[in-house]
């Protein structure tokens, strides 16, 4: 018997390849209409996705740049100054279509709804790139298909602590394992082992080669059934998604698996 009774999804990587395809574009613009000479190439980008949230990411970068503020009190101010102007570049991105939901999420988050499930939002990037990407992609009644919605400003501590996890759990009024939860990245994934809720993994472009722990399941997108650990059988039909009734089987085998080992 299966117990889960919500979905609970990250954004950046999960829901959508954000980093990839938005928030590094929009930083780099970011640094250009603030005058700055300073530009993210992909290497770098993915080194700086170690450090969890945007602002955080700024200040990081700053310490190996010799033009950045002096004090620590001016660098502050420039990563609250340039994060605002990310996050504006970041929307206009997003509404211009640059943006797109990973196939097989649409359909996943349309069968939990089907069935019953809850689903919620837990991720720790700003509650505007979340309404951003969402209302363009939902609509702008997006909210009312989430039980819980817990963002960036809503916890202290940013993942891989479990702080967004357990906010959403109280919210929900669940326990860990009446949820799973969908994350790309070994921060993401830690944040929900952290909070002893089992996790699922479609890896993203960035974290494709990432270490991966203690997953229920790790493959290469929900749009597909081949790759995955553990395997799914192949489908019978046209539709090669990853199913609902697959990430339940998976929760309910109660065992972990690794992405490399």
């Amino acid at each position: 018997m299966n117990d889960i009774q919500a979905l609970l999804w990250d954004v950046d990587g999960t829901l959508a390849e954000t980093e990839r395809d938005g928030h590094r574009v929009a930083f780099n613009q970011a640094f250009e209409d603030a005058g700055l000479p300073w530009r993210w190439d992909e290497a770098r980008y993915g080194e700086l996705l170690a450090i969890t949230g945007g602002r955080e990411r700024i200040l990081y970068d700053m310490r190996e740049r010799g033009d950045a503020p002096g004090t620590g009190g001016e660098r502050e101010a420039l990563a609250r100054d340039l994060h605002a102007r990310k996050n504006r570049s970041y929307g206009e991105f997003v509404r211009q279509g640059r943006v797109s939901l990973r196939p097989g999420v649409m359909a996943l988050l349309d069968e939990a709804e089907q069935a019953g499930l809850r689903s919620a939002i837990v991720t720790t990037t700003s509650r505007i790139n979340v309404d951003a990407l969402l209302g363009v992609h939902l609509g702008p009644q997006w909210r009312r298909r989430f039980a819980a919605v817990v963002c960036g400003e809503d916890v202290q501590s940013k993942k891989p602590d479990p702080q967004a996890y357990l906010l959403a759990l109280q919210t929900l009024d669940l326990g860990p394992l009446q949820c799973v939860a969908i994350e790309d990245s070994p921060g993401g994934v830690a944040a929900a082992r952290a909070a002893e809720i089992p996790v699922i993994v479609p890896l993203s472009a960035y974290f494709a080669h990432a270490t991966i722990d203690a997953a229920v399941a790790i493959g290469p997108g929900l749009h597909t059934r081949d790759g995955w650990r553990p395997s799914l059988r192949p489908a019978t039909g046209a539709d090669d998604r990853v199913t609902l009734d697959d990430v339940l089987a998976w929760c309910a085998e109660c065992d972990t698996v690794s992405q490399f080992g």
